[in-house]
C-alpha cells in the first residue's frame, strides 16, 4: 500500500462519483409518468423495464461491490473452496426460470409490490405476511451494510479517512457523505436511479475484469507461474490450525460443504426483497425468461473475477484484512488512473445494490407494516366507537383481510349483468 493519499486514483474516482449522482437525479426525468408519486413508480419503475434494463438492474443488484472484494478474498485466503459462488449462481437461473414468471403474472394482475403482498393475498394471513416483510427487512440490513465495506476497502487502499488511530468520525466520513448522496437521488429517482447508474456500474466492471484477467497475469509471468505459487502458499501450515492454509481444490472431507453451500446459496438467493424488486419492475413475464438465459455471462465475470484471488497471492500481497487484498493488487499492478477507474466500479457497485435494496426495504414497510399498523388502529377506533353507540361512526367498515384465489383453467367470467335490469 502507498503511503499517503492516491491523488491520481482518488481524483479518478471521485470524476466517476460525481457523474454517477447526476445521473441518479436525472433518472426523475426519465420515462416520467403521470401518476410519478405513486409506489409502482417509485418502487418499481411503473413496472417497465425491458430485456436490457432489467439485465443491467438485476446484475447490478445481484453482483454487488461486496462480490468484488469478499469472493476473490476468499480465494485469497482459503483457496478453491470460494469458488461456490461460481456454481451457486449458475444453479439459480434454471430455479427461478420455472417460478419466477408466475409470480410476476400473479403480482401484474393483483397489483403486488412485495413478496409479503403475494403471501398475504394468496394465503389469507396476515401474520404470515407481517413475518415475511419483517424477516425481509432484517435480512436485507446487513446486507447493505456489507456494501460499506466495499467501499471502505477502496477508501483505505487509496488512502482516504486516515490510519487506525484516527476519529471514528473522520475515518467513516467519506461513506456517510457517500450514503448521503445516495439517499437523496434514491428518494427523488426511485427505482429509475439504480437502474441507469448499472449501466454504468457494469460497463465499469465489465472493463476492469477484461484488463485484469489479460494484463496483471502477464505482469506476473502467465498463469502458471501464479497457480505455482497459489499452490505453494496454500500448502505452507497455519500455525494456530496446525493445517495447511488451503488449497487449489477442495479435498473429499469439503466436498460435501462446498455443494451444499452453494446450492443453499442459490435456493436463498431470489428470497431476499431486492431481488423481487428488480423482478416486478420488468414489463412482462417474457422479460424474465430472457433475463435468465443472459444472466449467467454475470456468473462468468464472477469465475474470472475470483482469479483476482490467485494472482493476488503471487503478486506477494500481504494484508491482515483479506477484504484489502484485491484494491491493494489493483493498486499495485495498474497505473494510478487506471487503478482509479477500477475503485470507481467497486465503489459504484455499491451504489447501485445499495439503492435497490433501500427500495425494497421501504416497500416492504410501507406496504406491509406502516400500512397495516395503521390500518389496524383504525379498524380499533371505529370498532371503539360502534361499541359505544356514536351515531357518527354507524356506517364504518371494518377492514378485513380476504384472500385472492390464484386462477385456475375451469374458472369462467361472470356473465355482464343485461342494460337496464334493476336487482339481484
Amino acid at each position: 500500500m502507498k503511503d499517503g493519499v492516491n491523488g491520481v486514483a482518488l481524483g479518478v474516482f471521485i470524476f466517476f462519483f460525481l457523474a454517477v449522482t447526476v445521473v441518479g437525479f436525472l433518472a426523475a426525468r426519465w420515462r416520467r409518468a403521470e401518476n410519478e408519486h405513486s409506489l409502482d413508480e417509485w418502487g418499481l419503475g411503473g413496472r417497465s423495464f425491458g430485456t436490457w434494463i432489467t439485465w443491467f438492474l438485476l446484475g447490478g443488484d445481484l453482483y454487488t461491490a461486496y462480490t468484488f472484494v469478499a469472493v476473490p478474498a476468499a480465494i485469497y485466503a482459503a483457496g478453491a473452496a470460494g469458488f461456490f459462488a461460481v456454481p451457486y449462481t449458475i444453479l439459480v437461473y434454471p430455479l427461478i426460470f420455472t417460478f419466477l414468471p408466475r409470480l410476476w403474472s400473479v403480482s401484474h394482475r393483483h397489483g403486488y409490490v412485495t413478496t409479503s403482498d403475494f403471501v398475504r393475498g394468496r394465503f389469507g394471513s396476515k401474520g404470515l405476511s407481517l413475518a415475511v416483510a419483517v424477516t425481509g427487512i432484517l435480512a436485507t440490513m446487513p446486507y447493505i451494510a456489507l456494501q460499506l465495506v466495499g467501499i471502505q476497502a477502496v477508501l483505505d487502499v487509496m488512502g482516504v479517512g486516515g490510519g487506525e488511530n484516527t476519529n471514528w468520525f473522520v475515518k467513516d466520513l467519506p461513506l456517510l457523505i457517500a450514503f448521503g448522496v445516495l439517499a437523496a437521488y434514491t428518494y427523488s429517482s426511485g427505482l429509475r436511479a439504480p437502474a441507469l447508474i448499472a449501466f454504468v456500474k457494469d460497463t465499469l466492471i465489465y472493463i476492469v475484469i477484461a484488463v485484469a484477467i489479460i494484463y496483471i497475469p502477464i505482469k506476473l509471468g502467465g498463469f502458471d507461474d501464479i497457480f505455482a505459487k497459489a499452490g505453494e502458499a496454500f500448502s505452507q501450515v497455519n500455525p494456530a490450525t496446525k493445517a495447511p492454509r488451503g488449497a487449489l481444490a477442495p479435498g473429499e472431507a469439503g466436498q460435501w460443504t462446498y455443494a451444499t453451500l452453494a446450492l443453499g446459496s442459490a435456493l436463498a438467493l431470489f428470497m431476499y426483497p431486492h431481488s423481487i424488486t428488480a423482478t416486478l419492475s420488468s414489463r412482462s413475464r417474457e422479460v424474465i425468461r430472457r433475463n435468465t438465459t443472459i444472466l449467467p455471462l454475470y456468473s462468468l465475470m464472477l469465475g474470472l473475477l475470483a482469479l483476482l484471488g490467485f494472482m493476488a497471492i503471487a503478486a506477494g500481497v500481504k494484508v491482515t484484512n483479506g477484504q484489502l487484498a484485491i484494491p491493494q493488487l489493483f493498486e499495485g499492478m495498474f497505473p494510478d488512473w487506471f487503478a482509479g477507474v477500477a475503485f470507481a466500479a467497486i465503489g459504484i457497485g455499491a451504489l447501485v445494490p445499495a439503492a435497490i435494496m433501500s427500495i425494497a426495504a421501504a416497500n416492504l414497510f410501507t406496504r406491509n407494516i406502516y400500512k397495516g399498523l395503521r390500518r389496524g388502529l383504525a379498524d380499533a377506533e371505529a370498532l371503539r366507537r360502534l361499541r359505544e353507540g356514536d351515531p357518527r361512526h354507524r356506517g364504518d367498515r371494518l377492514h378485513r383481510p380476504h384472500r385472492v384465489r390464484p386462477e385456475r383453467p375451469g374458472d369462467r367470467a361472470p356473465h355482464p349483468r343485461p342494460e337496464g335490469r334493476q336487482g339481484p
